[in-house]
């Protein structure tokens, strides 16, 4: 096979978790099947966007069509790797991009993207369609008195959460345990996104499944039980090692099956593409609730998709490459 498709592993971004999808991006590089592609890692970061060559050193994209020059030749993409959590790579803007440049990607479409990045949006999408989703409520920057204290204790109950509604990262969120910390919380939120999301706190084990599909195959992955000493599965717990990962999960086969059920119906109903992973809770009376769609997940050699892809007894270097190839039949 002499034709070897370009790829583009693009990462960065313009999140607090700059620094992660710096590391998804080295794992990505890593799994990658070499002899059957050319990689490239393209570090994309405001204004500043480039391609990271093997020489160490660094060329600047043509944002016109996404090329670069490698000694003097022009290189053009085939396809878009994208490994950015946060904006713009999982809200829909770099999807809008590239869609006008038409390169094919592996995430799902701008609408999807922008509408699983917020998170209060999607959940009353989803609870739309009989998917079982947290009661919550909107805050936005500059309207917080249409709201009051009284007003979430009374509908959304106490613990609480109080995330930004709209980041995509562990960042800014709050468990608040009574009215006198909502304020500072929603404040804290609001320093991430305008718009912040208080949402009821739900009691349970919290599982995280990974999900891809391509026309041939749907493929749902082992769930992880993510246990954490934490109150919640929060930065620390989630990148500095406080918290356990047991893959697959102790459930019971038939909460397993169910569990799987859930995501492929979620997967079909937002027509998503390539890789996702979603998180739920799971209460003691056995009732499967999402927390949320992560549509770019972490790519480390340690996170959940990768150990998840090995308990399944899959090969990531395969996973990927039916994935990329899916956009080509």
């Amino acid at each position: 096979m002499n034709f070897k498709r370009n790829i583009a592993i693009v990462c960065g971004g313009d999140s607090s978790e700059y620094a992660v999808s710096m590391r998804s991006a080295q794992g990505l590089y890593s799994f990658f099947d070499k002899e059957r592609y050319n990689v490239y890692i393209v570090v994309v970061r405001g204004q500043d966007w480039h391609v990271n060559l093997n020489d160490g050193t660094t060329t600047p994209i043509d944002r016109n069509d996404f090329s670069f020059k490698e000694n003097g030749e022009l290189v053009m993409f085939d396809y878009a790797y994208i490994t950015i959590h946060g904006t713009p790579g999982e809200n829909g803007i770099l999807q809008g991009y590239f869609e006008l440049i038409h390169l094919p990607y592996s995430t799902s479409g701008v609408l999807v993207e922008a509408m699983t990045f917020d998170k209060f949006v999607l959940n009353q999408y989803l609870r739309g369609y009989g998917v079982s989703v947290a009661d919550s409520l909107l805050i936005r920057k500059g309207y917080e008195e249409l709201v009051s204290d009284d007003e979430i204790e009374e509908r959304i109950g106490m613990p609480c959460f109080v995330k930004p509604a709209a980041d995509g990262s562990s960042f800014g969120v709050s468990k608040v345990k009574n009215k006198d910390q909502l304020a500072p919380a929603i404040r804290k939120a609001l320093m991430e996104s305008d718009d912040v999301m208080v949402e009821s706190y739900l009691e349970g084990m919290e599982i995280s499944i990974g999900c891809y599909k391509t026309r041939e195959k749907t493929v749902v992955l082992p769930p992880t039980e993510v246990v954490t000493s934490n109150e919640f599965f929060d930065y620390d717990a989630k990148y500095n090692g406080q918290v356990q990962e047991i893959t697959p999960a102790r459930i019971s086969e038939e909460t397993t099956e169910r569990v799987k059920q859930i995501t492929s119906h979620i997967y079909d109903i937002l027509h998503c593409n390539g890789i996702i992973r979603i998180d739920y809770i799971i209460s003691k009376e056995g009732r499967i609730s999402m927390l949320e769609v992560n549509t770019t997940p972490g790519m480390t050699a340690t996170s959940f998709i990768p150990q998840q892809v090995r308990a399944a007894g899959l090969d990531i270097k395969e996973v990927l490459t039916d994935i990329v190839e899916n956009q080509f039949k």
